[in-house]
């Protein structure tokens, strides 16, 4: 596996107009040149606007293949779409869903993280693109990307080799639940794994300890 990261963006929150009230978001990112200090929490000159849905350990960076990049400049033609238009922190090649599992765990540059979840997608990701369907779009599409927990503070910049120095023993990849919350999947024994990931964070080990 050959991954890099492509692009390392921050930002800080900022308040706009919805729908005539005022809503805090830190979903606009720029890119930063050189390297950046991955903190517990953040990158360092990045911010969370609301603690309660958004950061806190088991989301500290938020990562986004690159590959996907070309299916959304043929679904919003005419958009601009530079690195950091989904939000994320680290925009990567050579990650994808369906190949990354809850537990993995990965050095990039001096810091160490392991995924922890998918993202799910919220009204601000509509405000960011002024549609009231994007949200719904990210989700459909599978193409959601994954949320790091830092297990070794270090420094990460644009480059930067991406590698896996552990596999979770139970295989259950971002895009396992993904399906498995839309239903798409029905697996219990899937679910029954994904259980069993000691970094699936706790609201996704809630979603999939109710009864179905």
């Amino acid at each position: 596996m050959n991954a890099t990261v492509i692009s390392v963006q921050v930002g800080v929150p900022r308040t706009v107009l919805l729908e005539g009230r005022e809503v805090s978001t830190g979903i606009f990112k720029h890119p930063v040149q050189g390297r950046v200090r991955m903190h517990a929490l953040d990158l360092e000159g990045d911010q969370q606007a609301d603690l309660t849905v958004h950061g806190g350990p088991d989301k500290a960076v938020y990562a986004y293949p690159s590959e996907h990049y070309p299916f959304w400049k043929g679904e919003l033609p005419g958009v601009e779409l530079p690195w950091g238009a989904f939000g994320e922190n680290l925009t990567t090649s050579g990650l994808l869903e369906n190949e990354v599992c809850i537990g993995d765990r990965f050095a990039i540059g001096s810091a160490e993280v392991v995924v922890t979840q998918p993202r799910l997608p919220c009204f601000k990701l509509n405000l960011k693109f002024g549609r009231n369907d994007m949200a719904a779009r990210f989700l459909s599409s599978h193409f959601t990307g994954f949320y790091f927990r830092v297990l070794r503070e270090g420094e990460v910049g644009a480059g930067d080799a991406i590698v896996r120095v552990h596999e979770d023993e139970n295989r259950v990849s971002v895009l396992d639940i993904v399906q498995l919350y839309l239903g798409e999947s029905k697996s219990s024994e899937l679910r029954r794994r994904a259980l069993q990931a000691e970094y699936l964070t706790p609201s996704w080990r809630e979603e999939f300890s109710q009864p179905r």
